[in-house]
């Protein structure tokens, strides 16, 4: 019987749907089996962190103050180096005020969307995207609307600016771009990215920029959105050290964008956060500043890592990133869910991610991770995969 004027005991209707089973929900099968697994389902690098994170630590582990406090905002270390890559790599002089260290990309994404998105307020997900996102925006109250986009791109057929513009209403607040993009390696054109910006203009959105993969391209790079002068009063851009630099349990990134909105973004992360972890800003301050010839050897390997991963799946080579994503319908015997597929690629010795996960659209995908094991483990597992995706 329940009493009245007692509130029943509730959890936050956000909170509905989340879990930590989103990379795949047959993960729990892999601690029962005792031969060798390769998770390719969750992108991460099999090589070690740059020399000079080793360097770091052993500085870290010297300095009796490296655990304490630092400026919530950021060390000045880091700051200054990040400033100086920004103007050095697009000749950008993003002032302090307009900048703030967060707990990896992932922290940044989630203090920027409770900056930006009210309960009820839709932002537009260009489809395929990187999983965590539409659960960061569903947390907040906000409804994700998913487009889908990147695996149409070059599609004569596909107008990508009909398919944003389309999907906006009087409730849309923001577009979430990530490109180079997770999970299909895409990068969008100029010429995409031009009409992006003009749809945010005209419609008076926010543009949440993912660029995680900034310099995991393979090929000719395209200027970042957030670098157009027309959407630089809206553009707020997420960058992070885990992926290029193999420093992902770090939890190191950063956040800029306007200095109006940065100030909210620094107060939201102050109640959140309050600060990235200082020894770790001081590892990502001197990687940054003495890994480019470590970046651009490590770039060569992805590179050749995601072209035998393509090859293998029979899919052209990714431009950018640390995935392939495939459409598996071909594959599926009669009957066959993908979860079946997946189980068979699991029995084969191989994790693969669902492609639900990057939305609603991909039910019948997957997605492969070719950074995360080294070049003789990831042969064997394109090896192990070869019999399920042969047609």
């Amino acid at each position: 019987m329940i009493r009245r004027g007692v509130r029943q005991r509730e959890l936050a209707a956000s909170s509905r749907g989340l879990g930590d089973d989103i990379y795949t929900s047959i993960l729990h099968r892999t601690r029962t089996r005792p031969e060798r697994i390769h998770h390719l389902n969750v992108g991460d690098s099999w090589m070690p962190a740059p020399p000079a994170a080793e360097e770091a630590l052993a500085a870290i582990a010297a300095d009796p103050h490296a655990f304490q406090y630092t400026a919530p905002r950021g060390t000045d270390e880091l700051t200054d180096g990040i400033r100086r890559r920004l103007r050095a790599r697009y000749d950008a002089d993003v002032t302090p005020d307009r900048l703030q260290i967060t707990a990896g990309a992932t922290g940044g994404i989630s203090v920027v969307v409770q900056t930006l998105v009210e309960p009820g307020a839709e932002v537009i997900l260009c489809a395929p995207y990187w999983p965590l996102i539409r659960g960061i925006v569903s947390s907040r109250g906000g409804v994700p609307v998913e487009v889908p986009f990147f695996d149409r791109l070059g599609d004569p057929s596909f107008d990508p600016a009909a398919a944003i513009a389309g999907a906006v209403t009087d409730r849309t607040v923001a577009i979430y771009v990530n490109t180079p993009n997770n999970p299909t390696g895409r990068i969008a054109s100029a010429e995409v990215l031009a009409e992006i910006a003009r749809i945010a203009r005209e419609r008076d959105l926010w543009l949440l920029l993912d660029e995680t993969y900034e310099d995991m391209v393979y090929g000719r790079p395209v200027a970042p959105l957030w670098l157009r002068d027309d959407v630089r009063d809206r553009a707020i851009a997420v960058h992070t050290f885990s992926k290029a630099y193999a420093m992902a349990g770090a939890r190191v990134g950063y956040v800029h964008g306007p200095a109006d909105v940065m100030a909210r973004v620094r107060g939201v992360h102050l109640f959140q956060v309050y600060a990235a972890a200082r020894p770790m800003q001081t590892v990502a301050a001197r990687v940054l500043a003495g890994s480019d010839a470590w970046l651009a050897d490590a770039t060569r390997a992805h590179a050749e890592a995601g072209r035998r991963a393509a090859q293998a799946f029979g899919l052209p080579i990714p431009e950018a990133g640390t995935f392939v994503f495939l459409d598996c319908a071909p594959y599926l015997a009669p009957g066959e869910t993908v979860t079946d597929l997946l189980v068979r690629c699991l029995e084969a010795g191989v994790l693969l991610a669902p492609g639900a996960a990057c939305g609603a659209a991909y039910a019948t995908w997957a997605r492969a991770c070719f950074t995360v094991v080294p070049p003789d483990a990831l042969d064997d597992a394109l090896a192990r995969l070869a019999p399920i995706f042969r047609r």
